[in-house]
């Protein structure tokens, strides 16, 4: 068997196929000298439980990454469905985007907008070059959930919102959930 080089992909091919998988939209908030600095992520996920890490993946060549990675604190904000236009002012690069925007400061510095769904208070634990983004592993400090809401997510080049497509499915999946992380903390002691 003769195993040939891999193709290519190309750009436009690439972002069309991942475009089908649906992504949450989140906010990576940072202060620095005093400045709240806020950026747009469409690549926010967990990853481990114990210890309790997350990441979020922003380009190498983004200007305000270059300036949020000084920060001393994370905030990551889980968008609400209703809240696009917030998504919208905090996706362009300018010194004012947090002008108009309702945010307070969280326990560990960095702003919270006002109305997302969650919040994820957290340091950067490493980042790893990856082609043309960083991963930027991060520890949880703390973590709430905010108000009741849908989460704005973002599939096939448009926005729009989750809806569980049956709540008794959505419940037995959490029990489940749940079970298994009590088994796990008892197994692992």
């Amino acid at each position: 068997m003769v195993i040939s080089e891999p193709q290519a992909v190309a750009p436009a091919e690439y972002r069309r196929v991942m475009g089908h998988y649906p992504t949450g939209v989140s906010v990576v908030t940072g202060m620095r000298d005093g400045t709240p600095i806020g950026m747009v992520v469409g690549t926010f996920s967990a990853v481990s439980l114990d210890p309790p890490l997350v990441s979020f993946m922003p380009t190498i060549a983004s200007g305000t990454y270059a300036l949020l990675r000084e920060a001393d604190s994370f905030c990551i904000n889980v968008l609400a469905a209703d809240q696009m236009e917030l998504c919208r002012t905090m996706a362009v690069p300018r010194a004012d985007k947090f002008a108009d925007v309702a945010w307070s400061l969280s326990p560990f510095g960095a702003p919270r907008m006002d109305g997302a769904v969650a919040y994820v208070d957290c340091v950067v634990d490493q980042e790893v070059p990856a082609g043309d983004h960083w991963i930027t592993l991060c520890r949880v400090q703390a973590m709430e959930t905010g108000r009741d809401a849908s989460p704005l997510v973002f599939c096939r080049g448009a926005y729009g919102e989750f809806t569980a497509a049956d709540r008794a499915d959505a419940d037995l999946h959490n029990a489940a959930f749940h079970d298994y992380l009590a088994w796990y903390s008892d197994f692992a002691m």
